[in-house]
Order: C-alpha cells, then sequence, then structure tokens
C-alpha cells in the first residue's frame, strides 16, 4: 500500500510519526505534486466569484489509486487521498498576493520538491520548491485545524493590510493514506537559500531555556536563540530611521492581532546575509559574478513575500533599493559598521493558548520567573515580543553611529583656515563648552544636505554658532579672521547681517 511504500512492513505503528516517512520522502513529494497539480487544475475550471463565509469550511478530497482513473493518472506511490481545505479562500489568497495558477502549480509541480535538512522543533518536514519561491511544511492535526478557524479573520487583515511579516498561507492540504493523515501548508519563503546565512535566529523575547544546544551548534548553520544574540549581538541591528519605524510598527500591528486569536509561543526568524563578509569570501572574480545570481530568480513571483516589501509600506518611499537588496533583504549593519542584509518574518503562529498551554505556563512558572518563560497569556507574550525585538534585536541608528551621515560630516567639515589645522583642533584646548558645541556645529553641517528648504536658514545657523562659540571663548583678531572666512562660504545669503 502507499502507507508501507512511506514506512516499510518492519516498521512499528508506534514509532514517531514523522520518523516514519524520513526514509521514503520521495513517495511523499511526488503525492503531494500530484494532488496540487489535480486541485489546481480543476479549480480553475471553477468560475470566479466572491469569497462566502462557508467556503472557509469546505474541504475537497480525490482518491488516487495507483493504476490511475478517469480524473487521476497512474503513478507508483501506492493508493492515497488527497484533500484540499476552503480552495476557494486559499485561490482568492494567492490572487491577493499576484499568484496566478499555472505559475504556482508550476513552481510547486514542475520539478521536484527539495527537503531541507534542518526540521523544526518539533519535527516538522519542511521542503522548498525548485524557485525557491514556496515552503511546504507538515504541520500536526491541531494546527491544521486551527489554521481552518483562522481563515475568516485572516482573510479579513489580508484585505485590511497585505504588508505583514505574518506567514502568507496559499494552500492547506493532507495526503491521507493506510490511516494516517499528512497535513501540509505552503507558505512563503522567508530564507532565500541563493543568499547564504551568515546567522541565523529564532527569538521569542523570552529568556528560560532560550540558547541554542550543543547539538544545534553543531549545524553548518545553526539557529540561535535570544540568549545567543544578546551575548553575540549586544548592541543589536542598526537600521536607519524609516526602517526602524517601518519594522516596528509592523511588528506592533502584527502581534495586536495575533494577541487578539489568542495566538502566543510565536517567534521572529531572523537570517542575516553579512555583506562585507560575503565579499571577502568571494575573492575570485568568479566569485563576484556568481554572487549576481544571488537575485530573486526572474519570473512571477509573489508579492509582499519578501522581508522589505513587508515593512515597505509603512513609511511610504523609501527610496531605491540598491542591487544588493534585489533578494528582499533589510539593510542594516552591525555594531562594528559592516553591511547587512536582514531577512525576517514571524513563524509558529498557530499555537493558541488553549488549556495545555496554561497548565504548561503554570508548572513553568512554579518552578522558574513566570515573566522569563515562552509559554504566557497572549497579552503578554505580545507585550513583551513587541519590546524585545524594537529595543533589544532592532535599533535606531543615531545621527552620531550612522556611517552615511559620518562621511556626509566629512565632506562638509570641519573648516581649514589658510595654513593651519582644522578649526575643531585649533579651540579643542580650550575647556568649558566647547564639545557639545562642536557636536552641534557638526549636526547642523550635516543638516546642511538635507534639502534646499530651510537650507540657508541653517548654514546661517551654523555661522552664528561659530561666532557665539569664539566670543564666548574671548578669542583673538585670528579667530574672527577665521569667521570671516566662514561667513564668506554664505555670502550669497542675504539675510546674513552685514555688521557681522
Amino acid at each position: 500500500s502507499f502507507f508501507s511504500a512511506f514506512t516499510g512492513n518492519s516498521r512499528p505503528l508506534a514509532m514517531k510519526f514523522v520518523s516514519l516517512f524520513q526514509t521514503t520522502s520521495s513517495a511523499l513529494k511526488g503525492a503531494i505534486q500530484l494532488g496540487i497539480t489535480h486541485t489546481v487544475g480543476s479549480l480553475s475550471q471553477k468560475p470566479e466569484r466572491d469569497v462566502l463565509l462557508q467556503d472557509f469550511e469546505v474541504v475537497e478530497s480525490i482518491f488516487f489509486p495507483c493504476e490511475g482513473s478517469n480524473l487521476t493518472p497512474a503513478h507508483h506511490y501506492g493508493d492515497f487521498r488527497f484533500k484540499t481545505y476552503a480552495p476557494i479562500a486559499f485561490r482568492y489568497f494567492r490572487e491577493m498576493f499576484g499568484i496566478r495558477p499555472d505559475d504556482y502549480m508550476y513552481s510547486l509541480c514542475n520539478e521536484s520538491l527539495i527537503e531541507l535538512s534542518n526540521s523544526g522543533a518539533s519535527g516538522s518536514l519542511f521542503y522548498v520548491s525548485s524557485d525557491d519561491e514556496y515552503i511546504i511544511k507538515t504541520v500536526q492535526h491541531k494546527e491544521a485545524e486551527f489554521l481552518q478557524k483562522l481563515l475568516p479573520g485572516y482573510f479579513m487583515n489580508l484585505n485590511q493590510n497585505k504588508r505583514t511579516l505574518l506567514p502568507k498561507f496559499y494552500g492547506l492540504y493532507c495526503v491521507q493514506a493506510g490511516g494516517k493523515n499528512i497535513r501540509i501548508a505552503v507558505m512563503n519563503n522567508l530564507l532565500p537559500s541563493a543568499v547564504r546565512m551568515h546567522l541565523k535566529y529564532d527569538l521569542k523575547g523570552s529568556t528560560y531555556k532560550r540558547r541554542a544546544s550543543a547539538k544545534e551548534r553543531e549545524k553548518t548553520v545553526p539557529t540561535y536563540k535570544d540568549l545567543d544574540f544578546m551575548q553575540d549581538m549586544p548592541d543589536g541591528l542598526l537600521l536607519e530611521g524609516d526602517k526602524f519605524t517601518a519594522v516596528c510598527k509592523t511588528i506592533q500591528r502584527d502581534c495586536l492581532l495575533l494577541q487578539s486569536f489568542k495566538i502566543m509561543d510565536y517567534s521572529l526568524l531572523v537570517g542575516i546575509h553579512n555583506l562585507d563578509q560575503a565579499c571577502q569570501e568571494q575573492a575570485s572574480e568568479e566569485a563576484v559574478a556568481g554572487a549576481m545570481d544571488q537575485r530573486r530568480p526572474q519570473g512571477q513571483k509573489s508579492l509582499y513575500s519578501t522581508a522589505i516589501e513587508a515593512i515597505q509600506a509603512e513609511t511610504g518611499n523609501m527610496g531605491p533599493l540598491d542591487t544588493e537588496d534585489k533578494t528582499g533583504g533589510i539593510p542594516a549593519r552591525n555594531s562594528k559598521g559592516e553591511r547587512l542584509l536582514v531577512y525576517i518574518g514571524i513563524i509558529d503562529i498557530l499555537q493558541s493558548y488553549r488549556l495545555v498551554k496554561k497548565l504548561e505556563h503554570s508548572w513553568k512558572a512554579l518552578v522558574h520567573d513566570g515573566d522569563t518563560v515562552s509559554v504566557h497569556r497572549p497579552g503578554f507574550y505580545a507585550e513583551r515580543f513587541q519590546k524585545f525585538m524594537c529595543s533589544t534585536v532592532f535599533r535606531k541608528v543615531s545621527s552620531k553611529t550612522s556611517p552615511c551621515k559620518k562621511r556626509r560630516a566629512v565632506t562638509h567639515g570641519p573648516m581649514r583656515r589658510a595654513g593651519g589645522p582644522p578649526l575643531s583642533t585649533q579651540t579643542s584646548s580650550t575647556s568649558n563648552p566647547l564639545p557639545l558645541l562642536q557636536h552641534q556645529i557638526s549636526s547642523d553641517t550635516r543638516e546642511d544636505t538635507e534639502g534646499d528648504n530651510g537650507k540657508k536658514w541653517k548654514s546661517n545657523s551654523s555661522n552664528f554658532i561659530y561666532i557665539a562659540l569664539l566670543i564666548q571663548l574671548k578669542c583673538n583678531t585670528k579667530c574672527f579672521t577665521t569667521v570671516k572666512n566662514i561667513i564668506r562660504i554664505n555670502r550669497e545669503n542675504p539675510s546674513l547681517p552685514s555688521s557681522i
């Protein structure tokens, strides 16, 4: 039978479900592709219409005998039944993200699915489509059941806002054979395989047992946890102001939605690609040419599926993306100033605060600090999650530490007098308010580049600050000569008092 093809007759049925299927993954992949091909094809024959409430509860089923039938092709996977949950609703979701039926079917079924070696903590199996666009994950019965209940609210949220870090579900299916059910969900792929992830974190905002195990650390690309992040990156990931605001607002909005559904124990998956480290690794010209292939594969792709697309709407026009950002990473820097591309998304949202979770939290709270454990009531969990992400993980680049603004400040200042050192060096020997004033001067100089509106006023402000500084320090005639040189730069400004 089909089930025997997966498990082998010698394996006891009491073994863990996922381990039964690890040796015959090709049979499962083949069954999934046959089922999706049929369901997408048959769905295309149905007329387009609005989604109705009852559409969320529909389950369609088709039997695949190995010898084939009038509706199904012959195959060598053994007899199985394929179920499709809420086909009309998921068709709408896919259309919302710009996914055409033929492209969806081609991505998932044209070539063999690729099994990922790193299974989840729950023992789930993960597959990625050959074009790197979709992830297929096996889910437990309770998770599939919970997702079905979520669909109406999920539908409403997507209509209101397509920009979200929440998983984007494109389909929910079930392969049934030998009395067993393998439920799978098709989602967007957060971490593109073509981009090397130098670091990867699974972050919840809790600290109790939130450190990667020794076994996990032995992997080529381990998935680290909260305590590891706090130790490795104490200064966090540095984002420019607009992107920091966009990330935090998106997380806040998503957490509010998850809280309303009484969902907890979710994580933020963070993948970090270090561009400077990658450049060092790509020493030869061939390697650099190969790096250009890291951009997203050509062809029709789903909308709003990358990290930068998920947050971009929050700040409107965030400016043109660099060529480095073709894969959808969020530009960032670490405390060393190294350039990073950060890929993020909220995962594991199918955990509701049911009785089992309440008991788990109560037990852990008796032994440990209840506020540090990952399992917690949804409201507290959401608040702690937001605070950790927007104060520990992501931090706003201040004007003092921004590498771009540093370069700008160097370009415009400090001013030199003829044959002498910079003005800041000249006056550095004097104590009192100089350091603070120097910071104000450099800040105002930076602001010179921010646009024509108000430019003259801000430049004028710099001149008056210099004058006030020199008067306060009781400088000599040579100092005033320096001031005159500075003022001469902005002499086209008619508002500058001639008496000075």
